[in-house]
């Protein structure tokens, strides 16, 4: 099966209404391009629950903010789509801007609460919103049987499971495990913008939450831990620190003293153009076996 790719709605729809009547399971995979191995670890996962793979390459104007990195965001469609091709995607939807906003677009989807106003929602505001909306309209557009998102982005996986439960749309939004690079460093579009030194410095994020994560899983303080972590990161060369926090894994709230449930850390911190994310599952000692 070799690759086809369509750039409007209407042609996205009749090849999977064409699959659909051979009885066949559709999953998608959204992604603003410039794919990497993490990208298409995704469509991989995505061909174990599906027969027939979709990827989305857009990158979404509504989610980036006046002074963030829409402008020179990474377009490399014809790279992407020969990476597609080699990992037995079927379909790549490749949208206009003016296709998914077409004159006189005026509705927007928002996700309310704690959720939306922590983390990236705080330091990106609105960033969740113009989330929430494109992948209301790529799962409404491609009707799938599921959609894989990646967990370096662990934040906007609930964000999308939560608006999906609330607007009953008829999706399994499935988490997909982190894919590191042999360092450590989580794969990322936007590690291109690393220069030479910056890449080796950039693996220090992942060896920073690995520590802490060990630690605060037997009990240890937070505080502590989370003041030395700053510690570390900013020495490394990150500069400024937007956030590292240890939330729980379920609601996004901030955990107390210690980890006595399921949580995680989150970090993002920038290195000279790239702003990188990152996070970790704590199991405390307690519930590990």
């Amino acid at each position: 099966m070799s690759l086809t790719t369509v750039h409007t709605v209407a042609d996205l729809r009749a090849t999977v209404a064409a699959w659909r009547a051979e009885g066949l399971r559709v999953a998608l995979v959204p992604t603003m391009g410039a794919l990497h191995d993490g990208h298409i670890s995704l469509t991989k996962l995505a061909r174990e629950h599906a027969d027939r793979v979709i990827v989305s390459i857009f990158v979404n104007p509504t989610q980036f903010g006046p002074t963030e990195d829409f402008s020179a965001y990474p377009r490399t469609l014809p790279d992407d789509q020969k990476l597609l091709d080699a990992a037995g995607v079927a379909l790549c939807f490749a949208p206009s801007v003016d296709e998914m906003y077409p004159e006189g677009f005026a509705t927007k989807v928002s996700v309310d609460g704690a959720m939306t106003n922590v983390l990236c929602g705080a330091a990106r505001p609105g960033h969740f919103d113009g989330v929430a909306q494109i992948v209301t309209k790529l799962l409404l557009q491609s009707l799938p049987d599921c959609a894989i998102f990646g967990q370096k982005d662990y934040q906007q996986l609930m964000v999308i499971r939560r608006f999906c439960d609330d607007l009953n749309i008829p999706v399994d939004i499935i988490g997909a495990k982190i894919l590191r690079e042999k360092d450590g460093l989580a794969m990322s579009s936007r590690n291109r913008y690393l220069s030479v030194t910056e890449r080796t410095i950039a693996p220090s994020l992942n060896r920073v939450l690995a520590e802490i994560t060990a630690k605060a899983a037997t009990g240890a303080e937070l505080g502590p831990l989370l003041a030395k972590g700053r510690q570390d990161i900013l020495a490394a060369g990150f500069d400024p620190i937007d956030y590292l926090e240890v939330r729980d894994a379920l609601t996004l709230e901030l955990v107390g003293q210690t980890v006595t449930k399921p949580a995680r850390i989150f970090v993002a911190a920038h290195l000279g153009k790239a702003r990188l994310i990152d996070n970790h599952a704590i199991t405390p000692a307690n519930i590990a076996g």
